[in-house]
């Protein structure tokens, strides 16, 4: 309970002060009268002015509050390393023992664990609101365990009491890091790209061992080489990708022994393999319709180069005219089926027919030009299933499909195979139509068919009386894909409502390319986080489970579920983050999951450099826990809150109002008879003389 004296004036205070003022000047005039009572007149003037002023005494009653010492406990992943964490656990039990012990004094603990999204160790964060959150008129001041390895210094906040930091680790630590410092997101195939590193050593590094270091490079799983490189300077790799899509290049640096953690030894880039320019060569037998649907398709592609060579007198036509001298410039087939053939990523046949330009010794170098890993893709006409076709030559013996001679020049709606549903390339084609009946998409129809005969390889789409329309096989190491039909370009022209020709053609020539994502039998995996999506793309109607193999060799089995036809997938929650293999049997696949390069791994000395200016600016200090925990004293505010084995914490003395009472220092009638006796004492005074 603590009392103080308040005012409550009965009049406003510039009357108040008008009869203090009259007053004055009354006894200021008795004094130069030379009347013996004067005094006794001021006090009772005095005594009436302050009855005016209405004293009172305002009396409180305080509940005391606990002074707060906030103790911020990193659990983060460097705090791991070594016998961190014991230090940690023994520091926080010491600490939590001895704030115990004081007196009006209460422990907020924080644990503070790795930031999100590679932040590191947030810990100025974690301080701030824990700060925000409480009365800092009761914050005595706060402590931090830690490796001093912070990343959010510049979110320290204001402290209104001492801040403290206790550094775990020890002075003869050492470790050695891998460091990329410039890697490509994007990779031509077959050219060489490079790869700027660094091999960091920190802390107190053996003689025996600095200087050089053991660095092995992998490809997708598969070693690519080992070599001795020197350590704290930039050195540079090339590595050259051969497949299209994501290719994951794992650096790593052997493990020494004595140093603090291999975690940081290796890191996992993924560079994503493009073709430089697609080369494309067209060749159309004939001018038709839908011949400047393949051009204006290969046109509106920046990365495909594309030659084109059109045949423009119809076979029909006897002029007499030298095969050799019906264009402008020579036909260059030797240069383009014989010398540069194999420059070409793929070869369309566009209505062609034989007509004496190309002898069957080109047509069967354009047969060894697939087999060897090459493509081509056919899109037929009437011709085809003639006497002339392309089938009936050397090319003919690797066609997935033989032309019966019949042409069906009827009305028909193409649809896609049960097999088409699962293959890539015709998988989702009728979700980019709206559909207009109920038995199918609602595509234009097509009016002329060749009909073929199978003889292997898949069909995906079907037209008159469920008949090959497109057929897709792969030959030796190369890709073969034969439409048989001219008649594609209707949909362009919307006949019908038209229907996804673009696509289709688009899918159709990226497959013959061996674009990654048209892969018909390929294991994928992605990362988003930890969260891993295994994605299995097959023609079969189911898909054996995957084996998963950690970074550390432990291995778990994931079972696919069908998402779609043909895509079988599977989620999981990785653990450890690093390079994760993926097998099932058939197909291998890897994944990085997490950062290449976690930041709490960047650096792992623990140090008390990073923490100590804020920690001076609080006139708190720094201790290192081997070295044994500091004493806890009281020291006041704006002192110097640290020394030789011992720490300060400020007290607070806060306190919370419970009740208020207020009463009047003296009742009225109190004050006028203090009054009354006093003038009278005047008088009287004033009388005898």
């Amino acid at each position: 309970m603590t009392g103080e004296i308040v005012f409550d004036p009965l009049l406003p205070w510039w009357t108040i002060g008008a009869v203090a003022a009259v007053a004055v000047v009354m006894v200021a005039l008795a004094l130069w009268r030379g009347l013996s009572g004067w005094w006794l007149r001021a006090l009772a003037a005095a005594v009436l002015v302050a009855a005016l002023a209405g004293p009172a005494i305002e009396e409180e009653e305080r509940l005391t509050q606990p002074d707060i010492v906030l103790m911020l406990v990193d659990e983060t992943s460097s705090q791991g390393i070594s016998d961190r964490a014991a230090q940690t656990e023994a520091a926080a039990e010491e600490m939590r023992a001895r704030i115990a012990a004081r007196d009006d004094t209460e422990l907020r603990e924080i644990t503070v664990g790795d930031g999100p999204d590679n932040t590191g160790t947030r810990m100025m964060s974690a301080l701030s609101e824990a700060l925000a959150e409480l009365p800092r008129e009761r914050i005595a001041g706060a402590l931090m365990i830690s490796d001093g390895q912070i990343h959010d210094l510049d979110r320290a906040p204001d402290m209104p009491a001492p801040l403290h930091a206790l550094i775990t680790g020890h002075e003869d630590d050492w470790d050695r890091r891998l460091e990329v410092e410039t890697a490509p997101a994007y990779a031509i195939l077959d050219e060489p790209v490079e790869i700027d590193l660094r091999v960091e050593d920190q802390g107190a590094v053996p003689g025996d061992v600095a200087g050089q270091a053991e660095l092995t490079m992998s490809l997708n799983g598969e070693t690519l080489r080992s070599l001795e490189v020197p350590t704290d300077e930039t050195i540079t790799l090339p590595v050259t990708l051969e497949r299209g899509g994501t290719n994951v290049v794992k650096l790593e640096v052997a493990e020494e022994e004595g140093e603090l953690t291999g975690r940081n030894n290796s890191a996992v880039i993924e560079i994503n393999g493009v073709r430089d320019r697609l080369s494309v060569l067209l060749v159309s037998g004939e001018p038709h319709a839908g011949q400047r649907t393949w051009r204006n398709l290969l046109r509106s592609d920046s990365a495909v180069d594309l030659v084109h060579f059109t045949i423009l007198r119809p076979p029909g036509k006897q002029d007499g005219a030298p095969v050799d001298e019906l264009a402008l410039i020579a036909f260059p087939t030797r240069e383009l089926f014989v010398d540069k053939i194999d420059e070409f990523d793929l070869i369309i046949l566009d209505r062609y027919q034989r007509r004496g330009i190309l002898p069957s010794a080109y047509f069967a170098n354009i047969r060894d030009y697939v087999t060897g890993g090459g493509a081509v893709l056919v899109a037929a006409g009437p011709e085809f299933a003639g006497a002339d076709s392309v089938a009936r030559s050397p090319l003919g013996e690797i066609f997935p499909g033989m032309p019966t001679a019949q042409v069906r020049d009827e009305g028909f709606t193409p649809r896609i195979s049960e097999l088409g549903q699962r293959h890539p390339v015709t998988a989702g084609l009728d979700d980019l139509h709206e559909a207009s009946d109920e038995d199918g998409p609602g595509w234009g129809r097509w009016f002329r068919q060749i009909e073929l005969e199978e003889r292997g390889g898949q069909v995906v789409m079907t037209g008159v009386d469920d008949k090959p329309l497109l057929m897709l096989d792969r030959v030796g190491e190369g890709r073969l894909a034969l439409l048989a039909s001219d008649h594609a370009w209707l949909w362009h022209r919307g006949f019908e409502g038209g229907g996804p020709q673009l696509d289709l053609l688009r899918r159709l020539a990226h497959w013959t390319m061996e674009e990654p994502e048209l892969e018909e039998e390929a294991l994928t995996a992605t990362a988003d986080g930890q969260t891993v999506t295994v994605t299995r793309r097959t023609l079969e109607d189911s898909a054996a489970p995957v084996t998963v193999e950690a970074p550390d060799g432990e291995t778990d089995e994931l079972a696919l579920e069908e998402a779609a036809p043909g895509r079988f997938t599977a989620e999981w929650e990785a653990g450890d983050i690093g390079l994760y293999r993926l097998d099932d049997g058939a197909h291998e696949a890897v994944v990085a999951v997490g950062p290449s390069s976690p930041r709490e791994f960047e650096e792992t000395i623990a140090t008390s450099e990073k923490i100590a200016p804020h920690v001076e600016a609080t006139r708190g200090g720094v201790f290192r826990v081997e070295d044994g925990l500091p004493d806890i004293r009281d020291v006041r505010e704006g002192r110097a809150a640290a020394g030789r084995g011992w720490l300060g914490l400020t007290p607070r003395d806060a306190y919370l109002t419970t009740d208020l009472s207020r009463g009047p220092l003296l009742p009225g009638w109190a004050w006028l008879l203090i009054a009354a006796a006093l003038a009278l004492a005047a008088w009287l005074r004033e009388g005898r003389r």
